[in-house]
């Protein structure tokens, strides 16, 4: 899954959308995520659903005469004529605080002293409290069933509009048994029905614990590696086998890279670069390629927020993508090895195909500050498939790799190389 992510508060309403749309597809996406469309509350956060069966309001053409929902199924005909498949946040573990379904049935809701229960998290030794949410209890609800019947009919709504990818919001915060329930009976529905568990803050061993409910994918943390510690390929050992990964260099949970950069272009090719070779799946936030700094809000992002720039990384987000779909090894979380390199700042990975003996090997710059010298005797000692290897990078491949080999990698670049690709 090659996943563009597409903020509606950036984009606005749905008969905005097509220019977007228009651009994820000619960047190689086959994917387009939209973060929630449904009704907020009165906090107006996204993640913040009041009415899971209506439209934000904010996402609508007021002036147009077919309804909402009509409107959005439009707009995904649109996307799906130009090869993009859509999907959706949901958003099932807690909803608005100011919801009526509190009134509703506030059995499906979670107690602490007697009241329903805000979600919290600890961030940095103190405990963070999202007062305009209502945590639902699908661990011991009295009306366990009627909390899961609803869970089920907010899908099929989404399914219903034409969405077939779900990204499950905070999805280890429910039961395995929900999510192997819910599942089953919306591809009993929807056979192409994909689902993608959103893991991030948890353990791996309770990640790999959500994935074996029959996801098809979850996001990694590849975005924090420094490249060198042990943990991120520790955690992908641990879920490779269970189901693939989704990494991304940055996200609406996240600052912009370019801002925590400094406005490094290299480092923002780098990371991209990375995140779609290291994993099956890989998710770029809209404006990520031309630099935007602004972080995506989930209350106060508005269109006027768009970003004019003199930056353009179409074309290198394009052709990554275009050796990602050409090459079946980064189209999954095959075994990954980090090599030894005489240079500490340069990055030697192998990444080798569940089956068959294809195999590929990413020679990168670490360093999006400083060139670095890669030099090795026999560029076939980091491989165990037969020759040959065919340099595939995205910049200034070699028609030639000679025997021995030595390169000047420019700050933050990464040379792509392949073998056995049929």
């Amino acid at each position: 899954m090659r996943i563009y992510n597409l903020f509606p508060l950036l984009a606005g309403s749905v008969d905005r959308w097509l220019p977007h749309l228009q651009r994820a597809s000619a960047l190689g996406f086959d994917w387009v995520f939209v973060n929630p469309i449904q009704t907020p509350g009165k906090s107006g956060s996204l993640y913040s659903v009041k009415d899971y069966f209506s439209i934000n309001p904010a996402l609508v053409d007021s002036e147009s005469s077919v309804n909402p929902e009509g409107q959005v199924r439009s707009v995904i005909q649109a996307a799906e004529k130009l090869g993009l498949r859509m999907m959706v946040d949901l958003v099932i573990n807690h909803c608005a605080y100011d919801s009526p379904l509190l009134s509703t049935h506030p059995e499906w809701f979670a107690r602490e002293n007697g009241q329903i229960a805000h979600p919290s998290c600890d961030h940095d030794g103190q405990r963070v409290v999202w007062e305009d949410l209502a945590q639902f209890d699908h661990h011991g609800s009295v009306n366990r069933s009627g909390l899961f019947r609803h869970c089920v009919q907010v899908v099929e709504y989404l399914c219903g509009l034409g969405f077939r990818g779900f990204r499950c919001d905070a999805a280890y915060q429910l039961p395995k048994d929900v999510w192997q329930r819910l599942i089953g009976e919306i591809r009993a529905q929807w056979s192409d029905a994909v689902f993608v568990a959103e893991t991030l803050g948890c353990s791996p061993e309770d990640t790999r614990q959500t994935a074996e409910a029959g996801f098809d994918a979850i996001f990694n943390s590849s975005k924090w590696w420094d490249f060198s510690s042990d943990w991120l390929l520790e955690q992908y050992r641990l879920t490779r086998e269970v189901t693939p990964s989704i990494s991304f260099p940055e996200s609406h949970d996240t600052p912009r890279l370019m801002e925590e950069s400094y406005g490094n272009v290299d480092e923002l090719k780098q990371r991209y670069l990375f995140a779609a070779l290291f994993s099956g799946g890989v998710m770029m936030p809209m404006g990520y390629e031309f630099g935007f700094r602004r972080p995506m809000h989930v209350v106060e992002t508005r269109p006027d927020h768009w970003e004019s720039t003199d930056i353009d990384l179409s074309d290198f987000i394009q052709r990554i993508n275009t050796i990602k779909a050409r090459y079946p090894v980064f189209q999954e979380d095959g075994p990954i090895d980090v090599l030894d390199c005489s240079n500490p700042a340069v990055l030697v990975m192998r990444k080798a195909a569940s089956m068959g003996q294809s195999e590929a090997l990413l020679v990168l710059n670490k360093d999006p500050w400083n060139r670095q010298h890669f030099q090795t005797e026999d560029l076939y000692h980091y491989v165990r498939s037969r020759p040959p290897l065919v340099d595939v990078s995205p910049e200034w491949p070699l028609d030639y790799l000679p025997t021995p080999f030595e390169f000047e990698l420019s700050p933050g670049m990464g040379r792509v190389m392949v073998t056995g690709t049929t």
